[in-house]
């Protein structure tokens, strides 16, 4: 059985489909696991913070819909999926640093298209304003990075029991009241949840989170945001509502919008295709010009 499975999570859920290859890279002595398909200009996928997440789970509906002229990359962050957890503090500079290692690891001919769902948002926008050189664009879905209150619909991600009914809760937190929970899903991230050394690393993550009173960035830091940014959201987000995605549009100059209904915090997921249409739309109509 490949790396990629945990040896509880459903074979068939999590069996690679043809044309996505596994790898590990080193990224600055993290070892560190990514998915790849297709050729073309890179496009850097960075999945959420939720307990289970990792670049296969999250992303496996929207691979094949993206990887048809560009190199599509999704990579598992430190602490997630297969990369590895090392001890220490779990900062959100931590993951920053990470993502820019993980960058300049694959050796790239050019500036990568990033694309960051929730905690992979904000870490794709850290990365966006200290290393813009890095990136050509920036798709920001259901992202973190802005000071709001810890809300009631937080806390199933904050609070994860490490059960199968608190991976439930998780679940129906991150999507629409019309979703249908895959059980298989439910599966899958339920087994990469309950491994040891992932069990250590989201609690130091979520525990950072709390300290800190959110995953946010002050405002200026925010408004440096320099390249392209198209900002995706649910219409229903419970956990990143729409006042946020009009506040990244409100401080990212150089940002456009796209607001999907009948959609959670998931898209990738709840609406693959209108998901990809929309990020290739703006990756190749937006990101080709002058920065």
């Amino acid at each position: 059985m490949s790396e990629v499975l945990s040896s509880n999570a459903e074979s068939a859920f999590a069996a690679l489909p043809p044309g996505i290859v596994e790898r590990f890279i080193d990224a600055e002595g993290v070892r560190t696991r990514y998915l790849e398909s297709g050729n073309g200009s890179p496009l850097i996928l960075i999945h959420g913070g939720g307990a289970g997440a990792d670049s296969y789970g999250n992303w496996r509906r929207v691979i094949p819909l993206l990887a048809g002229d560009h190199r599509v990359i999704a990579v598992d962050m430190i602490g997630f999926g297969r990369t590895a957890k090392p001890e220490g503090s779990y900062s959100q500079d931590r993951r920053i640093d990470h993502l820019t290692a993980f960058i300049e690891a694959l050796e790239l001919d050019g500036p990568a298209a990033l694309v960051g769902n929730s905690m992979g948002g904000a870490t794709a926008l850290g990365v966006s304003v200290r290393r813009p050189d890095l990136v050509r664009a920036l798709v920001l879905m259901g992202s973190a990075g802005l000071n709001v209150e810890i809300s009631k619909e937080l806390l199933p991600i904050l609070n994860y029991d490490f059960t199968r009914e608190g991976m439930i809760r998780l679940i129906r937190a991150l999507t629409n009241d019309r979703f249908e929970i895959d059980e298989d899903l439910v599966s899958y991230r339920f087994a990469l949840a309950g491994e040891a050394d992932a069990r250590r690393a989201y609690a130091a993550t979520m525990g950072w989170i709390k300290e800190q009173g959110g995953l946010f960035y002050e405002e200026d830091f925010i408004r440096k945001v320099d390249v392209p940014t198209l900002v995706i959201n649910g219409k229903q987000d419970k956990v990143v509502p729409l006042a946020s995605a009009f506040r990244f549009l409100q401080l990212i100059e150089n940002s456009w919008g796209y607001i999907i209904p009948h959609c959670g915090h998931w898209a990738m997921i709840e609406h693959p295709e209108s998901f990809a249409e929309a990020t290739l739309s703006f990756i190749d109509q937006r990101a080709g010009g002058p920065r």
